[in-house]
């Protein structure tokens, strides 16, 4: 397809306050038109298409057939590299909306934008290398590339030139710019994401540290957030913005079109702030601020704290919403809201305490990751349903039209209220006696019923000491004869961790392992913990419970999880950490949907951190520790993604310059064991090396080792990333889910290689811990691989029954005789 000849207006798109009065005036342009007429087509000619056999060479220019965009090879700032992108036509300040290449600048003007036979959009340099892709999976016939009045860049076959089935399409790889007609969410059928990524610098377009997403583990919202840290939340959709809301089984997304006929853009800067500009007719003011996130010091994400509320007009900004008080009130005279609001009084619905909910008016809505929505509910029915539930702790209409319903619940504490003329009503639950207060009672009647339950509470207080001395007493006693003496170690009481657990309510049980169940809780004074239980029937007995009171309460890292204390009552041995909101890290690289939300500077920053708390355990604390259990779901992710090692119950410890023994007794999970420690009971710190390796490439293909299957042999996943590895083709062991990682390319490469490093099946051909950490931190050349352990292929029978015994994550006690 030849390109389609322009008339010279086309190339003179003046703003309509620029008139040609006079034939005089006009007669050099005219002239001047003819000229153009001889150049190049792409230099002369306002052509919108890239064809097979006409391609675009740096220099040349295509222009979109309305005149407002245009797309062309450019160098951003001061810098000399090269970059194809896309910009607004006619507007005085270059503005570029889109950029192909980002992540692989061209270094010389010798750049070529081509469509390929095959289908394929490519970039070239000087010297026919492939820069850039659009990476089809389908052939086309008779392709194209065109640049539409949208700003959209799409690539069609001409058998299907007037549908709007695009082979491919830039407006589905935003950079840092969102275009009318643009989605950011997720296609929820292949698990791409649409969003935006902060350009490094003005002179650099690469991906920066800023990114604006749409969270989709509750109700969908928008945060911003600076590597994996969230900084500010955008609003969630209420339905009565200027946006779409698109939300399917194929696809969730937001999208905003024109109402006017100025541009708009929604651009995430270097600084990393989005903001929306507008730009009118009249353009002598040039791009005009809509709006920006964050907008003032209220936007900075939870800056307020659980239950806490901000309001930019308010000095403090922070207060804590009615019902609740500062759980530490010196630091708030201080302006330090570190330590959040507690209830003034704790919720009972355990012991037939119904409690009730409190309207809060023109609040924007809490947090709402891990919330709960209906959208055909009425209010009236969804204030019913939480209060069936315990656990539950708001309620809300998520669509503030007239005549809108739905549901919106929230399970957890809530956190970054604002308060906003235009926000919504919030029902948030609180005991009944704290809405009996608020409603009001004559002074008589409050001092009868102050008088009765001072009391009554007197009596409860005296009986309830006599018992807990008792108890104190008895357990003082069963302590010392246990012989669990540590200074450092906080004892819980019993009764407060049934209080905490709403004893043990099954839907407080985060899951279970071979220690017993572990529970979610929450303390009087508000502080969320993880609580878990010494099964009766568990394998792991009194030896790995002492073993982890030990251990873990002489161990501090940001990379290793914090143990809060212990409960010794009786039959029950509980040990208290402290809460992870993201749980496991399995519960997203296994799970379909969730490892979408755990991108490749994740993965690596959890790779990293597994790596420098292991260094730690083998190098530089007290005691020289071997965990001989590590494993996805012995790693725990804070709020942050930052990641944990967990469950001290089968480590061992050594002294002086001992690194490694034997023993009969082989403890671990199957999938995760060295060689020599599953076989002849010989464990190390290059066991636990092992161990690490096996989850490196678990995290990067999202893949479980013994449950791992491929059609085209018997290998686990360490034989099948060995075979990638040794044909060169190990990008092919990547997570699906992961989409765009080509500008992280050397990380994930070299992650790969040193997984199967740590895997080599001869202990001391795995590197130590502090190589991992230099290795994965540094650029330098990596020593060469060789076949990893357990690389032998299983038969097909034995393949069923292994696969089917490492479903269960549950550590393995197995007693070998010699």
């Amino acid at each position: 397809m030849s390109h389609k000849q322009k008339g010279y207006v086309m190339f003179f798109q003046f703003p309509p306050r620029i008139k040609l009065r006079r034939e005089s005036e006009r007669f050099p342009f005219l002239f001047f038109s003819f000229i153009l007429v001889l150049c190049r087509s792409h230099v002369c000619n306002a052509v919108d298409t890239i064809t097979t056999t006409e391609p675009l060479r740096d220099g040349e220019t295509i222009t979109s057939s309305g005149g407002n965009f245009e797309l062309g090879f450019f160098s951003p700032g001061n810098s000399s590299s090269r970059y194809v992108g896309i910009w607004y036509n006619n507007i005085s300040s270059t503005t570029v909306v889109w950029v192909a290449n980002r992540g692989a600048p061209l270094t010389n003007a010798s750049g070529i934008l081509k469509v390929a036979k095959s289908g394929q959009l490519t970039l070239l340099d000087y010297a026919n290398n492939i820069i850039w892709s659009t990476n089809l999976s389908r052939p086309a016939q008779n392709p194209f590339a065109q640049l539409l009045d949208s700003g959209n860049f799409i690539l069609k076959d001409s058998e299907g030139e007037n549908s709007d089935n695009f082979l491919w399409q830039s407006f589905d790889h935003p950079t840092d710019t969102l275009l009318p007609g643009m989605k950011l969410g997720w296609n929820l059928e292949t698990g791409q994401e649409f969003y935006l990524t902060s350009w490094k610098n003005e002179n650099d377009p690469a991906p920066g540290e800023f990114t604006y997403r749409t969270d989709i583990t509750g109700y969908a919202e928008h945060v911003l957030r600076k590597g994996p840290i969230v900084i500010s939340r955008g609003l969630p959709w209420t339905g009565i913005e200027t946006v779409d809301y698109i939300y399917n089984q194929r696809e969730l997304y937001f999208s905003y079109q024109l109402l006017n006929s100025f541009a708009s853009r929604f651009v995430l800067n270097q600084s990393g702030v989005a903001q929306n500009w507008l730009l009118f007719d009249d353009e002598r003011e040039g791009w005009v601020l809509h709006f920006n996130i964050p907008n003032n010091t209220c936007d900075s994400y939870g800056l307020c704290g659980p239950y806490g509320a901000c309001n930019i007009a308010n000095d403090p900004i922070c207060g804590c919403l009615e019902g609740f008080q500062p759980k530490y009130p010196h630091r708030w005279v201080k302006k330090d809201w570190s330590g959040r609001c507690i209830r003034r009084t704790p919720l009972n619905c355990e012991n037939g305490d119904e409690n009730g909910f409190l309207k809060y008016s023109v609040f924007t809505f809490p947090e709402t990751k891990n919330t709960w929505y209906s959208g055909d509910m009425a209010l009236e029915d969804c204030k019913t349903l939480c209060l069936k539930n315990c656990s539950c702790t708001a309620y809300a209409n998520p669509d503030a039209r007239d005549g809108g319903s739905g549901c919106l619940l929230w399970f957890e504490q809530l956190i970054d209220i604002r308060e906003n003329s235009q926000g919504q009503d919030v029902y948030i639950r609180l005991a009944s006696t704290e809405l009996v207060s608020r409603n009001g009672f004559s002074w008589r009647t409050r001092v009868t019923r102050i008088v009765g339950v001072s009391l009554s509470s007197g009596v409860l207080l005296l009986g309830l000491s006599l018992t807990l001395y008792r108890k104190r007493k008895k357990y003082l006693k069963q302590k010392k004869e246990e012989d669990y003496e540590d200074e450092e170690l906080v004892l819980f009481d019993l009764d407060t961790l049934i209080q905490a657990t709403s004893n043990f309510l099954p839907s407080n049980k985060l899951g279970e392992g071979g220690f017993g169940p572990v529970y979610k809780g929450v303390l009087e004074d508000g502080q969320e913990i993880a609580v878990k239980r010494l099964s009766k029937t568990s394998t792991q007995g009194l030896d790995e419970f002492k073993n982890e009171v030990i251990y873990i309460t002489k161990l501090q890292h940001r990379n290793l999880v914090k143990m809060l204390g212990c409960c010794i009552q009786g039959e029950e041995k509980m040990l208290i950490y402290e809460f992870m909101h993201n749980r496991s890290l399995d519960s997203f690289i296994f799970d379909p949907a969730r490892s979408r939300l755990l991108d490749w500077p994740q993965r690596f920053n959890i790779i990293n951190g597994i790596a420098r708390g292991l260094l730690y355990l083998h190098e530089d604390s007290r005691l020289r520790i071997i965990h001989r259990d590590l494993k996805a779901s012995n790693i725990l992710l804070d709020d942050t993604m930052n990641p944990k090692i967990s469950d001290f119950g089968t480590a061992r410890s050594f002294i002086g310059n001992e690194t490694g023994a034997r023993t009969d007794r082989v403890a671990g999970t199957y999938g995760y064991m060295s060689p020599e420690y599953a076989m002849q009971g010989r464990f190390s710190v290059k066991s636990d090396v092992f161990s690490f390796g096996v989850t490196i490439l678990e995290i990067v293909s999202g893949q479980k080792n013994n449950a791992f299957v491929h059609p085209g042999h018997h290998h686990s996943l360490l034989g099948h990333a060995w075979k990638l590895y040794k044909e060169g083709r190990s990008l092919e062991l990547v997570d699906e889910s992961l989409g765009n990682y080509c500008t992280c390319l050397t990380d994930v490469l070299r992650s790969i290689h040193v997984g199967l490093l740590c895997v080599q099946q001869y202990p001391e051909d795995r590197p130590n811990m502090s190589a991992v950490v230099m290795m994965l931190g540094n650029e330098g050349a990596l020593p060469q691989a060789h076949q990893p352990g357990f690389f032998a292929e299983r038969n097909e029978s034995c393949s069923a029954a292994c696969v089917a015994s490492s479903q269960n994550d549950m550590t393995i006690t197995i007693l070998e005789p010699r």
